[in-house]
């Protein structure tokens, strides 16, 4: 079953396309770029491909010169095992500009660690999530969701003690690949056991010396694992919205796991079902709100920030959207299907602080409500926040 994507990529400009593992990047552009001919394809996944451009890189630049007439894309998946090709595609470029380069991967750590050359601008840069609530449209069942992710292959799976194995096997996978094979970590042991205590921090503000204190390392190996989740895709932070100098808001970080089905995974959660008007779930139904707005964000190039808002009294609000010469948009996520205003509190707090800011609470409501200033969606109209 192929799913149309809704990001949108260049039609004739060279890219980077990054994403965690299953996201689908070879899928998405196997069906955009590969329909007719004229496609140079390479595989580093591929061994005998990965062992013969390892031992001979200027091969590469040898046969897409050879090529470039009848084959002017040149697919190259998992770039980032041999980095130093990108130094052959920065010349085929300079040589004959009307190739079109594709390169996937991902991750960027592996590139950023050796100081490879990103083509200085003669690439764009985009990044591919799990199927998007908009994707899925009709396909789409927010429990099924919330338990198992929207990674393709995991969502798309009709028996779900398979699509959790999966889930499994990806942990295990990232921990074996992109940590071990690639010598991301000194101490595999302490990064194990480092992983679940993130899990269950995923939405909180980070707190490094109680995870060092935790784990057993120091504070500054804990900074350098949560930047490998950051540069692998994993994790993503959201830091606290600080446009005010003032001294009563919170100035730490929150960090928000891809996806939720990776993170119950992570967990060891998959097992646990989620009922609705539990904690548990109001806590996936945040992650899953926040990482579809992100996503929304970057496919639609709408250029928003994204922040979080809370005071040193405990006033918060789930969500800040800042976009340069509009207003402010609070956001508060609330799994219920009725609300009042005990719910409000965040957001009446920061209207005070920010008195232009519109206010919007996303919920499992049937039908849009106003409350004063204050307007309630359902969660199949979140992206009404950028309006």
């Amino acid at each position: 079953m192929i799913i149309k994507r809704a990001i949108n990529l260049p039609v004739t400009k060279s890219f980077f396309l990054f994403g965690p593992r299953l996201t689908g990047k070879s899928t998405l552009l196997k069906t955009n770029y590969m329909t007719g001919k004229g496609i140079f394809y390479i595989d580093l996944l591929d061994t005998y491909d990965l062992m013969r451009y390892l031992q001979d890189a200027p091969a590469f630049y040898r046969e897409i010169k050879a090529a470039q007439n009848e084959t002017p894309i040149i697919i190259v998946d998992e770039i980032q095992k041999i980095p130093i090709l990108l130094n052959e595609i920065h010349r085929l470029l300079e040589e004959f500009p009307h190739l079109q380069f594709i390169m996937s991967g991902s991750s960027a750590r592996k590139l950023k660690k050796m100081k490879a050359n990103l083509l200085g601008g003669r690439a764009l840069t985009y990044y591919l999530g799990p199927f998007s609530f908009l994707e899925l449209n009709d396909k789409f069942h927010l429990i099924r969701a919330l338990e198992l992710g929207t990674l393709p292959p995991v969502y798309l799976e009709k028996e779900d003690d398979i699509a959790r194995d999966i889930l499994r096997s990806y942990v295990k996978t990232y921990l074996e690949e992109e940590i071990k094979q690639e010598a991301l970590v000194r101490n595999l042991g302490a990064f194990v056991k480092f992983l679940p205590l993130a899990g269950e921090e995923s939405g909180n503000i980070l707190n490094f010396s109680n995870l060092s204190r935790e784990i057993g390392v120091s504070y500054k190996t804990v900074q350098e694992y949560f930047q490998i989740l950051v540069d692998t895709l994993i994790i993503f932070f959201l830091p606290s919205f600080a446009r005010s100098k003032r001294k009563s808001l919170i100035q730490h970080s929150k960090f928000y796991f891809f996806d939720t089905g990776v993170l119950r995974s992570v967990k060891n959660e998959l097992t646990l079902p989620l009922r609705p008007g539990t904690r548990v779930f109001g806590t996936y139904f945040e992650h899953f709100i926040i990482n579809e707005l992100k996503r929304y964000n970057d496919y639609k190039k709408l250029d928003c920030g994204f922040f979080f808002f809370r005071t040193t009294t405990g006033q918060e609000v789930d969500l800040v959207l800042e976009k340069p010469g509009k207003k402010l948009v609070a956001v508060e996520i609330k799994a219920r299907d009725r609300v009042g205003k005990v719910d409000f509190k965040g957001l009446y707090h920061f209207k005070r602080m920010f008195p232009q800011s519109r206010l919007i609470l996303v919920s499992l409501v049937p039908r849009t409500q106003i409350f004063d200033d204050i307007t309630v969606i359902p969660w199949q109209k979140m992206f009404d926040v950028f309006k």
